[in-house]
């Protein structure tokens, strides 16, 4: 991650901390658990797969995570599964998918950037049927 974006996020956290879980009076969204998802989507985006998959597994076993909204917990696995692809671990990948899709299925089936890691999941010769089947059902191959 580069030192601005670490910086940001690192002021970030902690407002979120002083905010605390389940603090949110103003109604932002705004908490430690969503810093916390912030990172994963920005080490995604810059390519830093391992320190996403360990946001993403630190911010999920929060409490927290189940008061997102779904929308934002789905669009939040699907950064994940895009960090799983990216650490070559598409078992994971497909796993945090099926879970987005149970979430917040629109986020899976509406996405291109859900339906792309859908695609490149699916021609894993290990996929899960689960997968193998939610790929069918979107017409993505």
């Amino acid at each position: 991650m580069t030192a601005s974006a670490a910086e940001l996020l690192d002021e970030a956290a902690t407002m979120a901390d002083r905010v605390g879980e389940g603090h949110d009076h103003h109604r932002t969204g705004f908490g430690p658990t969503t810093v916390g998802s912030a990172r994963v989507a920005a080490a995604v985006e810059l390519g830093a797969a391992r320190a996403a998959v360990t946001w993403h597994e630190r911010t999920t076993r929060r409490d927290a995570w189940r008061w997102l909204p779904a929308e934002h917990r789905a669009a939040r696995l699907l950064d994940a599964a895009r960090a799983y692809l990216q650490a070559d671990d598409p078992a994971s990948a497909g796993r945090a998918l099926v879970d987005a899709d149970r979430t917040a299925p629109a986020e899976v089936r509406h996405r291109p950037a859900a339906r792309s890691v859908l695609a490149q999941v699916v021609r894993d010769p290990h996929a899960p049927a689960t997968i193998v089947q939610l790929a069918l059902a979107l017409g993505v191959t």
